[in-house]
């Protein structure tokens, strides 16, 4: 029953430092389940989603723990036929672990994923690609049976660039028989991540990062160490938090690289990006108020995870700007929470038709997802008086300690908890929260 309270209009300045993405530490964590040995991996942000993640791990049996910020997991055992529903219907990264149980068993019996209600995700391609494989698959009460007495290497072709497909594929087919080859394969850095951390445990992937992928299947998996990437979209978001509030800010543990699509737009908004020596990104907004037109697209093209963000941004731009999604056909839940602050949106399909306005005014307002609720934080950084976020559980989905790090920055936002029985639209904030940490809460095995 969390929300945030932001007074807006502050400056922000100093530097903040980027977590490891999320979005390659879930598939990277399901991956270890192909293996028998310890894994450690760095840099895993202790987040709410990846402490589901480990929840769904320690429930097939497997050994779970942070040590010193290293996140450390032992698959020798597996129990059960798949991971539990009640896990795999709140994260939709859960069913990652499918990939990954049927190169290691031949096996898995998965419940329907679920997440962020950001529109139709269907699993159609990763059922597809096992089949390819030569897996049967079953669908029952829910529950999705696949089976194979051997995976066996094949050409598969994605009719689209799945990232979650891909990365299943990847798994199970780095211990089928044979080569296997996905074609239409996505290009996200974190693609290209999981491949180097499979790599690394001694899978022969190439070809990661470009359309067309190469596995050839081995017979085990080792350990290894492996530190993730770092998280793209939180980078993203802090540049335009630099951009939204007229500010210059520096960030730490970020690849510039990873956000050519990006980059390009703030830049084209008027915002400045100087990469230092130290490997760090000065970010200045304060010329930062030129319209744009965004269309979503798979990688490398702008990511449908910063559209929200950049819609936020071009609210107060000086003329009209078009923003269309591509990917999901619910992504513009936060049009009417933005319209509430003062925005000047207008939806017509899969494209949103913004006129910037001078001010936006703080207001209680919903998130309804993950990025939806980076928006409306941004959106207060930049809003007159005060503005209320409620639902911040899906903001803690993604974001590690992000009030934190604002506050840090110099902006004015608090966690604070809302008593049960209290109008959640509007209530008044009551006591501070306990910040979230999962590294302090998570017990070593015994």
């Amino acid at each position: 029953m969390d929300k945030f309270v932001i007074l807006g209009g502050k400056k922000l300045q100093g530097r903040v430092k980027i977590s490891g993405a999320k979005n390659v530490s879930l598939p990277i964590m399901a991956a270890c389940l192909l293996t028998r040995e310890e894994v450690c991996l760095k840099d895993v942000p202790p987040l709410s989603d990846v402490h589901n993640m480990m929840k769904v791990l320690e429930r097939l049996g497997t050994r779970v723990y942070f040590d010193n910020n290293n996140l450390k997991i032992k698959a020798d055992v597996i129990r059960g036929e798949g991971p539990p529903v009640d896990l795999v219907s709140k994260m939709r990264a859960s069913f990652l672990t499918a990939g990954a149980l049927l190169g290691r068993r031949g096996r898995v019996k998965i419940s329907l994923p679920g997440g962020c209600s950001i529109g139709r995700r269907p699993i159609d391609l990763h059922l597809k690609g096992f089949r390819a494989l030569g897996a049967t698959t079953e669908e029952a009460c829910g529950y999705i049976c696949i089976r194979a007495k051997a995976l066996r290497g094949d050409r598969i072709y994605l009719d689209f660039p799945s990232v979650g497909a891909t990365e299943n594929l990847m798994m199970a087919a780095s211990r089928a028989l044979g080569t296997t080859v996905i074609e239409n394969a996505a290009e996200e850095p974190e693609i290209v991540d999981l491949a180097n951390f499979l790599n690394a445990m001694g899978a022969k992937i190439s070809g990661a990062g470009t359309k067309v992928i190469r596995i050839e299947g081995v017979e085990e998996l080792g350990s290894a160490v492996h530190t993730v990437i770092p998280d793209r979209i939180e980078a993203g978001t802090f540049m335009v938090a630099a951009a939204i509030t007229r500010s210059r800010i520096i960030l730490d543990n970020v690849i510039l690289d990873h956000l050519k699509a990006v980059a390009a737009k703030l830049k084209e908004a008027g915002a400045e990006l100087v990469e230092q020596n130290d490997g760090s990104i000065l970010v200045s907004g304060e010329n930062c108020s030129r319209p744009l037109d965004i269309k979503t697209l798979p990688y490398p093209g702008f990511p449908t995870d910063m559209q929200a963000q950049l819609m936020a941004l071009l609210t107060l731009a000086r003329g009209r700007s078009v923003v269309t999604e591509n990917i999901f056909e619910n992504r513009f839940m936060h049009v009417a929470e933005l319209n509430r602050m003062g925005a000047d949106i207008r939806v017509e399909g899969s494209s949103a038709f913004l006129t910037g306005v001078k001010k936006l005014q703080g207001f209680p307002v919903r998130s309804t997802d993950l990025r939806a609720g980076a928006a409306l934080v941004l959106a207060g950084l930049a809003a007159r008086g005060c503005t209320e976020v409620l639902e911040v559980k899906h903001i803690d989905r993604g974001y590690y300690h992000i009030d934190e790090k604002l506050r840090q920055l110099g902006a004015d936002i608090q966690r604070v908890k809302m008593e049960e029985e209290e109008d959640t639209a509007a209530g008044e904030a009551v006591e501070h929260s306990e910040t979230l940490n999962l590294i302090e809460n998570t017990a070593a095995p015994r």
